[in-house]
């Protein structure tokens, strides 16, 4: 007779691993007990010794979806006392005492088997839109401490009816222990209200209601699993222009959600392996490419994505999503409840105070969400997935660092926040924040870091944050790190590009980092972003970067591209960048610009690409004034012409740092628009002659591991034609995959070079 204790680290609470446990232990013919714990899934068995090896290879090799086993430790235990372990085996009471560890499951979406519950007439859950079970629904929204248990969750204040209780109890059913089981007597019921608040109906006719407004082309405003969502008709261009005239988003693509695979198909191009990321437990919003000539995209308002070959699909994924779309078969906007700009709203109060002037009416319920989880974002490429924002299904899933390191909270930037804090070897990011420019945002980053840190009960040894001085988020980190008597690190922004990509992929030894975005503050005091950094572990060295030019207006010229083409052409062409400033500028902007250009000094210089792509975007003629992010130099990305082959010079000089002269550029640029070439075939000369720059700057200096991180590798055909023309000459790439290449991954970069100081 062997007893042994075990204890299985990862994500292995919230996803049916207890019962998976019982069931396995049952089958063996082990006694012992199963437990959640608030660092791992701890198990004690006894029995023979070939029965508990069958046990742990079945752990190790059979665990069905979601449950992800980083790993097992075991450790036998002298076996005086038979009667200490029950005979049979038990499900114990959770231990809440112990030290926290990161074992959190992420929200999962609909599982086949409750879907077609909710479809079944005859099941006792037909129709019920929070129906779930230990494979799917809610986890990371409704966690409010671990373990994991129902008390422990916003599904506490909702007792199990009889019918319930028995599933929960039977060890043969698929809802053995799930937390959040609900059904229509015992579980969260809906509530249809105006925008102004007041009720329209309850329970199912709430629902049917609400398919009624949508189906008349209004607005439905709709709580979903981590957050509310804005849903249209995507088919009708009148919904779609009021929807983006409410919520003050007038050009950025709005994603989609499909009733189902199929009818995805009609749209855009799916392979096998983007169907299985859009049908999977995660169900991220996936940007697949258009069919632009079919049938099916005929029904599609062009306003949806205007003048974008790609579209962002997502399937649904919860019940509540599911029972619209059968009513609904046709594609409908779903899109993050907030004023562009603004954080989610996440309770009904905030619903009716911030969205009842964008949504006519508003679909919510009675089970209180925990944390805002936004949508994620992911593309899959020559080089498989890549998330390009990193939330619901994908938070808080840890990424692990190559080994244990001292608690660091890490608070990200200012653009597309992420704050992350690591648990020894394992990092776990918030859901996506967004741009912290207004108070809301920055008390949701606030409450994020509140939220982490209080969730794992731990003190973080350092704060981690921007070497930028005036963002929100470094004041933020200075008032921890003083309040915590603490070591604050700042880290350069794109030094945390490179060092993020670095700790996903556990590269070791030196690296060749290209870190290319729109802007970061360098320790020259300048604004960066055409950056190439040699270093490792111990430290880092800025070996190239892009010729600096002036920022007319600084920070606005993010939103105009004509500033970024201004300031290159007054250094390039002097007084005759007159014509050109005022095509851009009324005559007295133009007079002004042209003559404070004059004076070295005045406006900051940068040495951006993402800025670069704006200017001569807008020189191309694409939009000079924007109204989101990197507007023009996604436009420049569309419209990339197919089999050009020549590209533009960009010269590396022999300083140190070495300097990419984008002049020769820009004048073939400037000649080629002379000459009426069209803007497709300066668009591809332009992105291959980004990928000739670093290929020449690698070969200068000679590092066989090359990393590309940063916002403009978003872009993807840069970050493809950067990749393949590296490789081909014999270097090895390596790009994000679980982290976003853009400022939503710099927490774990900062986690990992704060790490390193010692």
């Amino acid at each position: 007779m062997l007893r042994v204790a075990v204890a299985v680290r990862g994500t292995v609470q919230g996803v049916g691993f207890r019962p998976f446990v019982y069931r396995v232990a049952r089958s063996e013919g082990l006694d012992g007990w199963v437990l959640n714990d608030r660092d791992a899934v701890r198990i004690q068995i006894q029995g023979s010794r070939h029965a508990i090896d069958r046990f742990l290879d079945h752990l190790h090799h059979h665990a069905p979806p979601p449950i992800q086993i980083s790993r097992i430790e075991t450790t036998e235990i002298a076996c005086h006392d038979p009667t200490a372990v029950p005979t049979g085996f038990v499900i114990r009471t959770s231990d809440a005492v112990a030290a926290p560890g990161p074992t959190i499951p992420a929200d999962l979406a609909t599982c086949p088997e409750c879907l077609a519950e909710i479809l079944d007439p005859d099941q006792r859950r037909y129709r019920y839109p929070f129906t779930n079970c230990t494979h799917c629904g809610p986890r990371w929204s409704i966690i409010e401490r671990l373990p994991y248990d129902r008390l422990r969750t916003s599904m506490r204040s909702f007792a199990m009816c009889a019918d319930c209780r028995a599933e929960y109890d039977d060890p043969a059913d698929r809802r053995f222990h799930a937390q959040p089981i609900a059904c229509p007597q015992c579980g969260p019921r809906l509530k249809l209200l105006t925008g102004h608040g007041e009720v329209m109906a309850t329970g199912d006719q709430a629902l049917r209601e609400a398919v009624a407004e949508l189906q008349a082309g209004r607005i439905l405003a709709l709580k979903g699993l981590g957050g509310f969502q804005l849903l249209a008709d995507a088919t009708r261009s009148e919904v779609v222009t009021r929807l983006r005239q409410r919520k003050a988003r007038p050009d950025k693509p709005l994603a989609v959600m499909m009733p189902d695979l199929d009818r995805a198909r009609q749209y855009c191009q799916i392979d096998d392996h983007q169907a299985a990321l859009l049908t999977s437990p995660a169900a991220p919003i996936l940007l697949v490419k258009r069919l632009l000539d079919s049938p099916g995209n005929c029904g599609l308002a062009e306003s949806v994505a205007p003048g974008n070959p790609w579209l962002g699909v997502m399937l649904p994924y919860t019940p509540l999503h599911h029972l619209i779309c059968q009513e609904i078969p046709c594609p409908i906007i779903c899109t993050s409840g907030n004023l562009s700009e603004e954080p989610m709203a996440t309770s009904t109060s905030e619903a009716v105070q911030r969205l009842g002037a964008i949504a006519d009416c508003i679909l919510t319920h009675d089970r209180p969400i925990v944390r805002p989880v936004d949508d994620s974002v992911a593309r899959m490429d020559d080089r498989g997935l890549q998330v390009l924002r990193r939330a619901r299904g994908f938070a808080p899933l840890p990424i692990r660092l190559h080994q244990p390191e001292p608690t660091i909270l890490a608070v990200g930037g200012h653009l597309k926040n992420t704050v992350a804090m690591n648990v020894g070897d394992q990092v776990i990011f918030s859901a996506h924040i967004g741009d912290l420019d207004n108070l809301s945002s920055l008390a949701v980053h606030r409450k994020a870091i509140e939220d982490l840190v209080g969730f794992f009960a731990v003190r973080p040894a350092r704060v981690a944050c921007d070497l930028h001085p005036d963002y929100l988020s470094t004041r933020l980190a200075e008032q921890l790190a003083a309040a915590w008597d603490v070591p604050l690190v700042r880290v350069q922004h794109h030094h945390a590009h490179v060092a993020a990509c670095v700790a996903e992929h556990h590269l070791q030894g030196p690296v060749l980092g290209f870190a290319w975005d729109g802007t970061g503050y360098g320790p020259d005091r300048t604004v960066w972003g055409g950056e190439v950094l040699m270093g490792d572990e111990n430290g880092y060295r800025r070996v190239a970067h892009l010729r600096t030019f002036p920022l007319p207006g600084g920070d606005a010229a993010a939103r105009e591209p004509r500033r970024s083409a201004l300031g290159i052409l007054s250094e390039l062409l002097g007084d005759r960048a007159r014509p050109f400033a005022e095509r851009w500028f009324t005559g007295a902007e133009s007079e002004t610009l042209l003559a404070a250009l004059k004076r070295p000094g005045l406006f900051p210089r940068t040495s951006s690409l993402g800025r670069l792509f704006d200017a001569v975007a807008a020189l191309c003629g694409l939009p000079d004034r924007v109204s989101y992010e990197a507007q023009a130099a996604i436009d420049f990305e569309f419209a990339v012409a197919a089999g050009v082959q020549e590209s533009y010079p960009l010269p590396l000089t022999d300083a140190d740092p070495a300097i990419g002269d984008w002049e020769p550029l820009v004048r073939g640029v400037l000649d080629d628009l002379a000459h009426g070439v069209p803007t497709g075939t300066i668009a591809a000369k332009f992105h291959h002659g980004l990928a000739d720059w670093a290929v020449e700057v690698a070969r200068r200096f000679e590092c066989p591991q090359v990393v590309l991180s940063g916002g403009c590798f978003q872009n993807q055909i840069l970050q493809s034609c950067v990749s393949r023309r590296l490789t081909a000459a014999g270097f090895r790439v390596f790009t994000h995959q679980w982290v976003p290449p853009g400022d939503g991954g710099l927490a774990l970069g900062q986690i990992f070079i704060a790490a390193k100081q010692k």
